[in-house]
């Protein structure tokens, strides 16, 4: 290939920002579904549910849930990608526990933390995408069906996410599922827009 038609490559810097700002986003629209009693697919979603059945705070059940799927990650997508993941699941576990000392929230309306959070974790998780990182988990399957079959991630991800959330049904209550679902649409249609194969060429 030549070289003036090469990806460029993002520096160190470039990731740094994009890890923070992305994980800051997520952590965002997880204060807001939370502060509505509302769920999220992928292992957000399935730390969520361990947290509202057992008590265990999120941000350790999400730390633990993904620890199998690093594997994965490192075999299929590789070094680079694992420990930007990485990095990203810690950062986002610290935010989800400390974001709601430093972000008090009086009210929130449910169907505005169900869209906005929605929109709002779906450009986190693009942000990270596009420096070849994600929130681990889930999200690792459906960057690597894009990359190796050209399934979009958002397509992908939204199936995976609304199976979560009907699994999630015995713990909440029918709107709340109902406005759950709303947001992973709200997600998933912010990731098939935006992140389509070969539209974004940096790595």
């Amino acid at each position: 290939m030549n070289a003036l038609h090469a990806a460029p490559r993002h520096s160190a810097f470039d990731d740094l920002q994009a890890l923070v700002t992305g994980t800051l986003f997520v952590a965002m629209a997880l204060v807001l579904f939370r502060h509505a009693g509302l769920l999220t697919g992928g292992t957000a979603g399935i730390a969520f549910v361990l947290h509202y059945a057992t008590g265990l705070p999120f941000g350790a059940g999400f730390f633990l849930v993904n620890l199998p799927f690093y594997l994965l990650a490192w075999r299929r997508m590789g070094r680079r990608f694992t420990l930007k993941t990485f990095a990203a699941v810690a950062l986002l576990s610290a935010l989800a526990e400390l974001l709601p000392h430093w972000l008090v929230l009086q009210a929130v309306q449910p169907l505005f933390a169900a869209l906005g959070g929605g929109l709002l974790m779906g450009a986190g998780l693009l942000i990270l995408f596009r420096h070849h990182a994600s929130l681990g988990g889930l999200n690792v399957l459906a960057l690597w069906l894009q990359e190796r079959r050209g399934w979009r991630a958002g397509h992908v991800q939204m199936a995976v996410d609304l199976a979560v959330l009907l699994a999630a049904a015995p713990w909440v209550g029918p709107l709340q599922l109902l406005l759950s679902v709303l947001g992973a649409l709200a997600l998933n249609l912010a990731l098939a827009v935006n992140h389509k194969p070969g539209r974004y060429a940096a790595v």
